[in-house]
């Protein structure tokens, strides 16, 4: 069987169709509408192209920034918000005659990585993209976990462990809640730190930051310092509530190097304990995670 995914993203949607073996045999992206029965259209558009050039019907998953409710079965908590509201696996079902598979993006990350990427042949699998914002999945098995809310994974909107004292209600974070995890250890949450604190040298990017510290700039030296230990504490609560086999960290801030050769060592500080072996791994497959993710929705 070939596996179709789909990553809807915010400017571009992108699909990819997998081989048996994981094998890409087709890739194509158009942009993104911003309505949803433009939405609809673009997916039907790309899903029909590509079984034009295959030959053949194929199964489908997409991944969405947001996620389907358990209860309603509308979709909700994404930030393409012309998607709320709507059974986005039901009527895609309909206008292509077949069962919808629909995931949370960072869920298909994860996914990803567990089938055939960074954590392959693991069992339980933590997914974190730190890039822009925060988010995470859950994989056991190679399948999503999704909870019985539909929210399994949200560690980015949780509160940021053992705080010091000039952290606490330092920043409120757009879900509406003070000192998320996510304005911390995201790449924006980087650069924040940095600026705060250096007004007069902004900067855009964590690659300025990092291009700073070569430089041996001390302020950018300190800002990597309080990065790593954030992003520490973070995963240490992550390992001490879910213990997953591994964690395979996604998004820009995945990208620096010098976070891993540290992080081992500082997460064990902090873990109840204070041992830990847990694995913290860059991903494999980068930005084509997400797609890939939502093609193995379908399992083997």
């Amino acid at each position: 069987m070939i596996r179709l995914g789909i990553d809807l993203g915010g400017t571009k949607t992108e699909i990819v169709a997998l081989a048996e073996d994981g094998t890409e045999l087709y890739r194509h992206r158009e942009p993104s509408a911003h309505d949803y029965p433009g939405t609809l259209t673009t997916i039907a558009q790309l899903v029909n192209m590509a079984e034009a050039e295959l030959g053949e019907k194929c199964s489908l998953g997409v991944g969405i920034p947001g996620v389907v409710s358990p209860f309603t079965g509308l979709v909700k908590n994404g930030n393409s918000v012309w998607l709320h509201g709507h059974p986005l696996d039901k009527d895609l079902g309909e206008l292509l005659d077949r069962e919808v598979r629909v995931a949370n993006d960072a869920n298909c990350f994860a996914v990803s990585e567990a089938v055939d990427g960074a954590a392959a042949g693991k069992g339980f699998v933590l997914g974190l993209i730190i890039g822009t914002g925060c988010g995470a999945g859950i994989a056991v098995n190679g399948q999503v976990h999704t909870g019985g809310n539909g929210i399994a994974g949200e560690v980015g909107h949780t509160p940021l462990p053992w705080m010091e004292p000039e952290e606490f209600r330092s920043t409120k974070c757009f879900c509406g809640n003070y000192d998320c995890i996510e304005n911390y250890i995201s790449g924006t949450g980087f650069v924040r730190d940095f600026n705060e604190r250096h007004p007069e040298l902004q900067v855009e990017t964590g690659q300025d930051i990092t291009a700073l510290i070569a430089e041996n700039h001390a302020g950018a030296i300190a800002t990597f310092e309080r990065y790593l230990d954030r992003l520490a504490r973070s995963l240490a609560q992550m390992i001490n509530i879910m213990d997953p086999d591994v964690i395979v960290l996604g998004g820009g801030m995945s990208a620096v190097d010098a976070i891993y050769p540290e992080l081992p060592a500082r997460v064990a500080s902090y873990v109840v304990g204070r041992e830990s072996e847990t694995p913290i791994v860059k991903n494999v497959h980068g930005g084509s995670s997400g797609v890939r993710g939502a093609a193995w929705l379908w399992p083997l």
